[in-house]
């Protein structure tokens, strides 16, 4: 997450080099990929691994020089731009919190081979991958090491973690002192799961037999859990409910071997039998199990699912995050595929991150229908409804999201089924207001307009789109929305606990932006139908939410399924909420029915990372 949630930025490695995106862990000089802390310079005595990685996260022995550490080579990475092995000794103390094994950053390919016993000489550091900014926790290692090889095929020590040695709670609350920090705190791993995992930093470590908890990504990596039914979705997720829900069995996995060999893992399946490997920790998940085994994929069967359409007297309205779709993407059939069979022709649709008729290009193109009448085009050929279409472009380079794209929110609407009321006047900067007919009746201004698109609420973000549409006589204001993302967060792994949400300030203020929207019409007539969607960047339980819902004037209706049900997004092995669809009272009344319609985030094979969102209603 950055801390809770979803697509924190990433730079455009190359498959096989983030893939093996544990190597950034461990440079030794402070560049873009992390920090290395200052320490001052000193000589230690010949020491053991638990002394070198001590009872805290920071080593004692931080910027010393060891000599002839003692071990066994439980794993070598000899790829990517960082290169070294792991070792871990024989001989471990009997305090729980002391890790017994490390990190030897070597700078080229290794020269031992696991299995070996060694004695390293060197300088104990400690790396903050992704900067010190990030927040994260810092790796120990040995830098500038000579390495001795004693002898070869020795047995490899091995810890099992499993659900009873995984703590229910997640981490302790950091010192206040420290800014919140647990650096300096002394581990408590049968307390906590974050201590526990640090206590095994560097340690060779199995897992057995454990469900897919996040599919398998384009950056070959998977999560699973060890703690089964910790928080299990119906359909074998682990659900992120609440800020204090962080499903601490989590454990993301990567390959130490060939990426070909690599499952592709759907959530629900299993990575059955053995996996084993040294646990490293790196920007992108924290805690990873860097496996020399991998256990062996067995599917659960998980297929996509399909709403169910709807009756002739409702009105189907729903969100759908097409990820920065442009006319170059391969992605378009499959698209009207799922709007076609998977949400049964929806009468509105409204769609997030349609991207301009040039994609990425940053070349001052902000029309997008090109865009908007392939995708219309695909649906047809799908054999769904030709689409009519409602959008407003932006200014160029101001609504955010991937440089030169221009992202928007579009409405998509069957004519057959419902009629768009169109009022001119609506622009990239012009507001859209509220206005009372002579007949008493709200009606905006223009039609499609935007949100007050000059608030600073807004800056480097997607204004809404508001509309009104027409079903069988009766008028609903649909308002399509795109907060701002995730970005800049502390990640759930952060050294900081609980960690800081810096992002939830612009998506709080743009939620008092809509509510106030929504207000408006509401005071004109108190029983509007008004349905603000999209993919809100938020939790059902977040401030964002509340701040939504403030007075009754919106409810997220994704509240009305089970919890078991309640998510729309899998990220680092949590299943969480971030698309919405909320509701004014007329139509929380009832009567209403609401689907989450799973066909992207549980699945390697995703054409878009959310899963779409359905209400069905009568206005």
């Amino acid at each position: 997450m950055p801390s809770q949630s979803a697509r924190p930025a990433r730079s455009a490695f190359s498959v096989f080099s983030r893939s093996r995106l544990a190597a950034l862990a461990v440079v030794t000089a402070c560049g873009a990929a992390g920090t290395v802390l200052a320490v001052s310079p000193a000589h230690a005595d010949t020491v053991a691994i638990h002394d070198i990685q001590g009872s805290t996260r920071l080593s004692p022995l931080a910027g010393q020089q060891v000599a002839d550490v003692a071990g066994v080579v439980t794993g070598v990475r000899n790829y990517g731009s960082v290169k070294g092995f792991w070792f871990e000794d024989t001989a471990p103390d009997a305090d729980p919190a002391t890790s017994e094994g490390v990190f030897v950053f070597t700078g080229s390919a290794p020269t031992v081979k696991t299995g070996d016993a060694v004695k390293v000489s060197g300088t104990v550091s400690e790396y903050v991958p992704g900067g010190a900014s990030s927040g994260n926790q810092s790796l120990t290692e040995i830098t500038k090491p000579t390495v001795t090889v004693v002898s070869s095929g020795n047995a490899v020590p091995v810890t099992t973690i499993d659900s009873r040695s995984v703590p229910a709670a997640y981490a302790p609350a950091g010192d206040p002192a420290a800014q919140g920090s647990v650096n300096g705190l002394p581990l408590r791993p049968r307390a906590y799961a974050l201590d526990y995992y640090e206590s095994l930093e560097g340690q060779n470590v199995r897992i057995g037999s454990s469900r897919v908890v996040t599919a398998t990504d384009p950056h070959t990596e998977l999560w699973v859990t060890v703690r089964p039914r910790e928080n299990r979705t119906e359909r074998g997720g682990s659900r992120y409910g609440s800020y204090a829900s962080q499903n601490g069995g989590r454990l993301q996995i990567q390959s130490l071997g060939a990426v070909a060999d690599f499952p592709k893992a759907d959530v629900g399946d299993t990575l059955a039998g053995t996996t084993e490997g040294p646990l490293d920790f790196n920007q992108y998940g924290g805690y990873t199990l860097v496996a020399r085994e991998l256990g062996t994929l067995e599917q659960g069967g998980l297929e996509r699912e399909t709403t169910r359409a709807q009756k002739s007297g409702e009105l189907a309205v729903a969100t759908y995050n097409v990820e920065n779709l442009d006319p170059s993407d391969s992605t378009f059939a499959a698209h009207a595929a799922a709007i076609v069979d998977h949400l049964q022709a929806p009468d509105i649709v409204s769609l997030e991150e349609i991207q301009d008729n040039d994609g990425a290009k940053n070349s001052g193109t902000v029309a997008s229908d090109v865009t908007v009448n392939k995708l219309i085009d695909a649906i047809v050929a799908a054999g769904g409804p030709r689409y009519e279409w409602r959008g407003i472009d932006p200014v160029d380079g101001q609504d955010g999201g991937e440089p030169g794209g221009n992202i928007r929110q579009v409405f998509l609407f069957n004519p057959d089924r419902v009629s768009f009321t169109d009022r001119a006047g609506g622009d990239a900067t012009t507001p859209v207001g509220v206005v009372r007919t002579e007949r008493g009746e709200p009606a905006l201004t223009a039609s499609p307009g935007r949100i007050d698109p000059a608030s600073t609420a807004w800056k480097s973000s997607r204004k809404p789109l508001a509309g009104e549409f027409v079903f069988r006589g009766k008028t609903v204001f649909v308002i399509a929305n795109h907060f701002a993302s995730k970005g800049g967060d502390q990640a759930l792994t952060s050294q900081y606990q609980p960690p800081t949400r810096s992002s939830e300030t612009q998506r709080h203020a743009q939620a008092e932006e809509v509510n106030a929207f929504v207000k408006d019409i509401l005071k004109v007539r108190r029983d509007a139908d008004v349905i603000a969607l999209g993919d809100i960047n938020d939790f059902e339980f977040s401030g964002t939410a509340q701040r939504l819902e403030a007075d009754g004037a919106l409810w997220s209706a994704i509240k009305s399924l089970p919890k078991k049900e309640r998510y729309t997004y899998d990220y680092q092995g949590n299943s969480q909420v971030l698309d919405q669809i909320l509701v004014s009272p007329s139509i929380r009344k009832g009567p209403f029915a609401y689907d989450s319609v799973h066909i992207n985030s549980e699945f390697h094979d995703q054409i878009s990372d959310h899963d779409p969102q359905v209400l069905r209603l009568r206005p």
